[in-house]
């Protein structure tokens, strides 16, 4: 597979993924809210671990949701940074 091919590819997830982390942390405070079935903790952690850390966290902060969870303020950055680093391990090995 072409590099190019490989690069929208991974464009194209990341941003779904990551709109996926915004709109749920939206979901989710809005059914907070109105005291209905909301998504997992774990759910909103693995969507983010799967790329969409950026979009969760503009969705915490964007929403002020889960903002008091030590699990969501220092996990949620955790993963970034772990993601950041992956980035980087990867691109040097192609």
């Amino acid at each position: 597979m072409a590099k190019e091919t490989l690069y929208i590819i991974s464009f194209t997830y990341l941003l779904i993924i990551n709109v996926v982390g915004y709109v749920s942390m939206f979901i989710d405070k809005r059914r907070a809210i109105k005291n209905k079935w909301r998504i997992s903790e774990n759910m909103l952690l693995i969507i983010a671990a799967l790329g969409g850390s950026v979009g969760s966290l503009l969705g915490m902060k964007v929403f002020r949701h889960k903002t008091k969870h030590v699990k969501f303020t220092l996990g949620v950055p955790a993963i970034i940074i772990m993601q950041i680093l992956l980035t980087i391990y990867i691109s040097f090995k192609m």
